[in-house]
């Protein structure tokens, strides 16, 4: 027969099942301070090997696990003296017997482990599932709370009148090949150039000269000025905002209506350059275009908009509105 898996406590204190209580104690006291880690620092196995003497001492201690222990011995004698009386090929038999039912309880304690370890994927997966889940409606609501407070931010603008001028917002840049506008190499030149869209503050104008290209900016002194240069159509030329987006005035005429149709409440994005293919027609503005009467409830303060300042503002949006749908009857004839 195989040997025991676990250690026989009275084998590990050297000690007989008739040992009193004082004979396991002075038995402990003995071979644990020889197997102590502290004492043998050097033995790898001195840690386990106290620690299973301590097992020992504890379960022959115990008066009931005494008895269980005792109990299991003499099935363990009983099955041996059985043993020894088996003949060769009995005992070969028993042996096998034996291997299977260690085989089988060790395919038990894999399918066991293996179970466990698809019950936790599971569990991490399902957490992790959940916490996307989350994340996606914490994302969402966080969308809509910005959305609201978009709103809320353009009622008060509408209803709080029109938002002030930014420190850009009557400028914009350019960017243009020198070999197409030689003249346009100095600020002279851009400021003879962009007259006829109305004044310009001369003392600031910059241009940055590269190899090819340069980069202009071109500061107006009124906004409907600088608006007409973005929106019309320079051939060769990238026109946009030097801030890079559209002005919040310009936004505001646009949701209020005062500036073509009234917008859908939503938010602006990001003025985007483009290379102008037509050259533009100013002096011509749409036919069914009429001015609009002067409104007591229009800005009248010089430093945002007074009544003539928006009606050009007008004028030039439906000119790129006229443009805009030049462009597209051209490319749907050549399409």
């Amino acid at each position: 027969m195989s040997a025991q898996n676990e250690a026989d406590p009275y084998e590990l204190l050297q000690l007989t099942p008739e040992a009193t209580g004082q004979d396991i104690r002075k038995a402990y006291r003995k071979l644990s301070l020889k197997v102590h880690p502290d004492r043998n620092p050097d033995n790898p196995k001195a840690a386990q090997l106290f620690h299973e003497l301590t097992q020992a001492y504890e379960a022959l201690l115990d008066p009931v696990r005494r008895i269980a222990l005792d109990a299991k011995r003499r099935l363990q004698q009983a099955k041996a003296e059985r043993f020894k009386n088996y003949d060769a090929k009995r005992k070969a038999f028993v042996e096998e017997l034996e291997e299977r039912e260690r085989e089988l309880k060790r395919s038990r304690v894999e399918r066991q482990k293996e179970e466990a370890a698809r019950f936790q994927e599971t569990e991490r997966i399902k957490d992790e599932g959940r916490r996307m889940r989350e994340e996606r409606e914490r994302a969402a609501l966080e969308k809509e709370r910005a959305a609201r407070e978009q709103d809320r931010i353009r009622q008060n603008s509408a209803a709080d009148g029109p938002p002030p001028l930014g420190d850009l917002d009557l400028t914009v840049r350019l960017k243009y090949s020198l070999k197409a506008y030689p003249a346009l190499a100095t600020a002279d030149g851009l400021v003879a150039f962009l007259r006829r869209y109305g004044e310009i503050d001369t003392g600031f104008v910059v241009v940055k000269l590269g190899k090819k290209k340069a980069t202009a900016l071109v500061p107006f002194k009124d906004i409907s000025s600088a608006f007409g240069v973005v929106g019309s159509q320079l051939d060769g030329i990238e026109v946009s905002w030097a801030s890079g987006a559209e002005p919040e005035l310009i936004q505001w005429l646009k949701r209020t209506g005062k500036l073509g149709e009234k917008a859908p409440a939503s938010p602006s994005s990001p003025q985007t350059n483009a290379t102008a293919t037509l050259p533009r027609t100013t002096s011509a503005s749409p036919a069914d275009f009429t001015p609009p009467e002067p409104d007591s409830s229009e800005p009248t303060n010089a430093g945002e908009l007074d009544y003539e300042s928006l009606t050009l503002l007008r004028l030039r949006q439906a000119e790129r509105e006229r443009l805009e749908r030049e462009i597209l009857q051209q490319e749907a004839a050549d399409s």
